[in-house]
């Protein structure tokens, strides 16, 4: 699992850039979009959780920014070495399916399509790029289908809605800050940005199914859900203005926002029985990442003189 990575500019401009790479954005996809129970027959439920544990750790670290300190004490404190960033987290997923009639079903259900925790903490030689990394997601869609009788299966047509929310977080240390007999006086210099946002999306898709081999094969395309504003506060009351008397963000909170888009996708999914109690399926699925790559947070103020540009 690839982590979000958070980077700060202490300008007058930019507050906090959120930014993951085209390979490291699909880190942000956890259950993703799944009806499989619309096939079930009749009313059907769904209640799972799944939890993972992922092993992954860092070794031969190394600070590529030494402009705002070197690893956790700005002098190239902390290990480089057995770092583990990503926590263990669960993936839940509800879901209610009713049948209306031989031709009508529908599905209400809950899931997380997104999420990333990454907690490598404050004393590693990466602490100026991420000390704790977390984005949750909830969405409570709905989605109906009509089938109909094509040759030996079932042509079915199906489409949906969805509203998802966002929220999360993101903690580095943005400054090593001097110390006074040892004690965080002046502050621990880490910075943090909390985030929140909601959005809509639809999804369309066609399906054909032969029962008594238990053969589906569906194709689903999930719009991208547009995150017209999204809410933020960036803390920076532990790093003392003193350090850079020329930024005016330093030592205080402030109201940070932004915008996002969350990746459509196209997903095909094929199955069908091979023998009694056996099935055989697979998938193929493309996401536009490409969406995503960063979230520029911006003060109101810096706003109303002009559009935000990042500059490293």
């Amino acid at each position: 699992m690839t982590l979000l990575r958070p980077c700060a500019f202490l300008g007058a401009g930019l507050a906090f850039v959120l930014w993951s790479g085209t390979a490291g954005a699909g880190g942000l996809e956890r259950d993703g979009y799944n009806i499989d129970l619309l096939f079930e027959p009749g009313f059907a439920t769904e209640a799972t959780a799944t939890y993972v544990n992922p092993q992954r750790k860092l070794n031969n670290v190394r600070d590529t920014n030494p402009d705002n300190g070197i690893g956790s004490n700005g002098i190239g404190g902390g290990p480089a070495n057995g770092v583990k960033p990503a926590s263990d987290y669960w993936i839940p997923r509800i879901g209610f399916k009713a049948g209306f009639g031989e031709n009508i079903d529908c599905l209400a259900n809950y899931s997380q399509p997104w999420g990333v925790h990454s907690d490598p903490g404050p004393n590693w030689m990466g602490a100026n790029d991420n000390v704790e990394t977390k984005v949750n997601s909830h969405s409570y869609a709905a989605t109906c289908s009509y089938k109909f009788q094509v040759g030996p299966g079932q042509l079915r047509f199906l489409g949906g809605l969805s509203y998802q929310e966002l929220d999360g977080f993101q903690e580095r240390l943005v400054a090593p800050v001097p110390t006074m007999t040892g004690s965080n006086l002046f502050g621990n210099g880490i910075g943090r940005l909390d985030m929140a946002a909601n959005g809509t999306g639809w999804r369309i898709g066609t399906a054909y199914e032969i029962p008594e081999i238990a053969l589906r094969a569906s194709l689903v395309y999930n719009s991208e859900v547009k995150l017209d504003k999204v809410y933020g506060t960036l803390d920076l009351r532990q790093i003392p203005g003193f350090i850079r008397p020329d930024n005016p963000f330093l030592g205080k909170s402030t109201e940070v926002t932004s915008s996002a888009v969350m990746p459509q996708s196209l997903e095909l999914r094929v199955q069908s029985g091979i023998a009694p109690d056996w099935l055989a399926f697979g998938s193929v699925k493309w996401v536009q990442w490409s969406k995503l790559q960063s979230i520029l947070f911006c003060s109101e103020a810096t706003l109303a003189a002009g559009p935000c540009t990042h500059k490293r």
